[in-house]
């Protein structure tokens, strides 16, 4: 197996317990998602136990692409992230499973083991949000221009100042905005960001991982 984790310490110590198990092999570690594809091509591993969001490449997006080139690998998403928007976006990617990185370490070496298998693992919060959001009702996400508007409020931006940086007009942003409120289910700015947020849809504050 492959372990990908930008961290040295958390990626070290990952690579530490799962070397010791008798029946796991771990064949390299890598930093983010484009050290990861190279070692894939290199050793052709069974899984990858792969980070989400890291320098360079994030995961989804070396999932994807393993996926591609190399079907057979099953990769196990690890992560602190457990945001709708996360779950969804890995899953979509190909991912076998997704886990959090508070699982035990014994049960990560069972779900190493059951990804090896062809078996889909997903620690019971992120099975919980995927089942929520299947039964929910459909509703109209916002658009991909609404969220950057939305950003721009996060950013603490005004309206004149949001229109100047994506080249609309303000009364082009109040729309957006309004539209978003509907779609959010809100009837002011602040509770629109923080249900963005909620939902995964807009980082939350100091994400950088």
């Amino acid at each position: 197996m492959l372990v990908v984790d930008d961290h040295p310490v958390v990626r070290g110590g990952l690579v530490g317990w799962l070397a010791a198990q008798p029946d796991l092999e771990v064949v390299g570690e890598a930093g983010d998602g484009l050290e990861a594809l190279a070692l894939v091509a290199e050793h052709a591993p069974d899984v990858v136990l792969m980070d989400l969001r890291m320098p360079r490449m994030d995961g989804v997006a070396a999932t994807e692409r393993i996926g591609v080139a190399h079907p057979s690998v099953r990769v196990l998403v690890l992560t602190t992230y457990d945001t709708d928007a996360d779950i969804v976006r890995a899953v979509e990617a190909g991912a076998t499973g997704y886990l959090l990185k508070d699982t035990p370490l014994p049960q990560l070496a069972d779900a190493v083991r059951a990804a090896a298998r062809g078996e889909t693992v997903l620690a019971p919060p992120v099975a919980a949000r995927l089942v929520s959001r299947m039964r929910a009702p459909a509703v109209d996400a916002p658009t991909a221009r609404e969220l950057q508007v939305l950003s721009g409020v996060a950013r603490g931006l005004t309206n004149a100042e949001i229109g100047r940086e994506l080249f609309i007009g303000e009364a082009t942003v109040k729309t957006h905005l309004l539209r978003v409120f509907a779609k959010l289910g809100v009837d002011d700015r602040t509770r629109a960001v923080m249900v963005a947020v909620e939902r995964g849809l807009l980082p939350g504050p100091g994400a950088g991982r």
